[in-house]
């Protein structure tokens, strides 16, 4: 790594040392937990899973412009790739890949498997439900999900990272020689 990179991240102990996974735990299994609760409500639910109408639903009203010309969707770029998906059906498959997506998160998250990989992925999610307009606990998610991100070092410390960074670490050292 830059040497310059790596000795602003030893600034702060929080996003190095092994003690820090106990602050990043709380956040990371109340973050998962969040993620498990909306993919499971959607996975049970055959409007997401079979039809995907749910999805379309939720696109419909956010591509909506009103009289004066403003909508839920800020950005017109954004307004007319939802449009997009919605012209070519892709919420059949689409609602499908976010309900998984959001469990796989979640689950993720929890078992501490690739924290930071997981945590960019829910924050990815995180925005785009904000670029199409909804606002609700979407904010907080994604502040939560960038502080993982940053401590990906450690955040996953007490969860399957323990395992996983160092296996991933001594393949990268043998592939390199």
């Amino acid at each position: 790594m830059n040497k310059s990179i790596d000795s602003a991240l030893r600034v702060s102990p929080l996003f190095t040392e092994k003690w820090a996974a106990w602050f990043f735990l709380p956040l990371r299994l109340w973050l998962g937990w969040q993620w498990i609760e909306a993919g499971w409500h959607k996975i049970v639910s055959p409007a997401w899973m079979v039809t995907g109408t749910a999805l379309q639903g939720y696109w419909t009203k956010a591509v909506v412009v009103n009289a004066s010309g403003s909508g839920a969707i800020s950005y017109d770029w954004y307004r007319s790739f939802i449009q997009f998906l919605l012209d070519s059906h892709s919420n059949v498959w689409f609602a499908k890949f976010v309900a998984l997506g959001e469990l796989a998160v979640g689950v993720a998250l929890i078992l501490g498997v690739f924290v930071g990989v997981s945590a960019f992925f829910g924050g990815l999610m995180n925005w785009n439900y904000m670029m199409a307009g909804t606002a609700s606990t979407n904010p907080m998610l994604f502040v939560i999900s960038i502080i993982l991100m940053l401590g990906w070092r450690v955040a996953g410390y007490i969860g399957a990272d323990y395992y996983l960074l160092n296996w991933t670490q001594s393949v990268l050292k043998r592939w390199r020689r």
